[in-house]
């Protein structure tokens, strides 16, 4: 499930609802290209079938394909991957790719990667994901970073 609020100050909280049962939590903040902006709020579930073995688009600025929208000039991919499964990501020039090893495991161009492991990409032309154990992968488009 993916969730978008933001512009003016959206409080929330979130809690697991199940008091028998473990809840885990991804939290990843994403500042809005603009403050002063009416707060909205979106939430969409995406089924597996959709992600499995490739990157699904669940974050755009706007709205591609059914997914939800951001006030950013960014993009979030989500994946599942088992075995002989892969994908390759292109990155533009200019973009920066934050890999986020969600669970599982994944080879993340050669590196291994385990659960809560990520990756900063700076120019870099390509990201590649294979050799999936049970991996739930994000990927973030994100604009470059002014160079320090």
């Amino acid at each position: 499930m993916f969730c978008s609020d933001g512009g003016t100050g959206v409080t929330h909280s979130e809690f697991n609802y199940d008091s028998n049962g473990t809840t885990h939590f991804l939290q990843i903040w994403i500042l809005p290209d603009r403050t002063g902006i009416t707060p909205g709020y979106e939430q969409k579930r995406f089924d597996d079938s959709e992600k499995r073995g490739r990157l699904r688009l669940v974050v755009s600025p706007d709205g591609a394909d059914g997914s939800v929208r951001i006030h950013q000039d960014a993009r979030m991919y989500a994946g599942l991957f088992d075995g002989a499964e892969k994908a390759d990501f292109a990155v533009a020039s200019g973009r920066l790719a934050y890999v986020h090893l969600v669970r599982g495991a994944a080879t993340i161009n050669g590196r291994a990667l385990v659960a809560g492991d990520a990756l900063l990409y700076r120019d870099e032309p390509e990201v590649r994901i294979e050799a999936g154990q049970a991996a739930e992968v994000l990927v973030f488009d994100l604009p470059e970073l002014a160079r320090q």
